[in-house]
């Protein structure tokens, strides 16, 4: 092999061009080369302004949903512009075009939201102003703290920092593994899982490619962690049986137990005043139990909460 050929690109890797995206989109390229002998050269990172980082003023179920992280991505990655798209796995619509697959789910990393401007939630100041688009925070926090008001804040990590010092909110949430990638896990508060509960696939980063890209799949299939795949699986599947949106507030966490994966999952109304919550135990290539809690979660749906998973209509 010529030294030509040895440092042509081997992969483009598509992602989005905010900072926390081209940071995940280096650790996949640093875990290929690693695992294949390349030098960083022969990974091409390739930033594409998505939808969702053009419009911030509005929340992101109004106007797309979770398809605005994903559509230019997609493009690019069917016309074959980009041969792997670097996404968090929690920004990536429950249902998927058939012409693309998971080729690779990277270790996830930490679970949790962290608190922004309080240590606690009880710490809350009574009324406070709290600063979040996501459906699942704003219900969770109203479940707890009815007396808060929620707005709408939305932008990059550092966008949504400037906003809460310039006290458009008095807090907001932030997920711990996005600012510990950027350099910033002493920012906030983690909140605890068994308190707090986190949104399907919060801490994985998933690589997709074309279904049809065999040679491409094969490359990623060394840096699949399965353990993280069998738990994104799991909570992309309880998504799909709920039929849950991005209106849907859902808090979701699968993880390993003593016999096998656990996961807990609550189902709220969107200001917060109704939920339920079910727990399932299963093996990682058994997702019976799964189907079995979303059938049960539907069943126990009240009034407030159904009308907001289509599996429930």
């Amino acid at each position: 092999m010529t030294q030509e050929a040895d440092s042509a690109v081997k992969l483009r890797l598509g992602t989005r061009n905010s900072p926390l995206a081209m940071v995940q989109a280096v650790e996949t390229r640093t875990r290929l080369c690693a695992a294949h002998g390349w030098n960083e050269s022969q990974v091409a990172l390739v930033p594409v302004l998505a939808s969702g980082d053009k419009i911030l003023d509005r929340p992101l179920a109004e106007i797309g949903g979770k398809a605005l992280w994903t559509k230019e991505l997609d493009a690019w990655l069917g016309e074959g512009r980009i041969d792997v798209s670097v996404h968090s796995a929690k920004d990536v619509e429950t249902i998927r075009p058939p012409e693309f697959c998971f080729g690779a789910v990277l270790p996830r990393a930490d679970r949790r939201d962290s608190l922004v401007g309080a240590v606690s939630i009880a710490d809350i100041p009574d009324g406070a102003v709290v600063g979040t688009s996501a459906p699942r925070r704003a219900a969770q926090l109203l479940n707890l703290r009815p007396d808060c008001k929620v707005v709408t804040f939305r932008g990059n990590v550092a966008t949504r920092l400037a906003k809460l010092k310039s006290g458009e909110a008095d807090v907001t949430f932030l997920a711990a593994a996005g600012l510990e990638r950027l350099g910033e896990g002493a920012v906030g508060v983690p909140l605890e899982v068994d308190d707090w509960t986190p949104a399907a696939g919060q801490g994985a980063i998933v690589l997709e490619c074309r279904t049809d890209d065999a040679e491409t799949g094969a490359l990623l299939s060394a840096i699949d962690d399965h353990e993280t795949r069998a738990e994104l699986q799991a909570e992309r599947m309880l998504l799909a049986e709920l039929g849950g949106t991005c209106h849907s507030p859902i808090a979701v966490l699968c993880q390993p137990g003593r016999e096998g994966l656990t996961m807990r999952a609550a189902l709220f109304s969107p200001d917060g005043s109704e939920r339920i919550e079910g727990e399932a135990l299963f093996d990682a290539l058994d997702f019976a139990p799964v189907r079995a809690l979303a059938k049960d979660l539907l069943t126990r749906a009240t009034p407030g909460i159904a009308p907001h998973f289509n599996a429930g209509v």
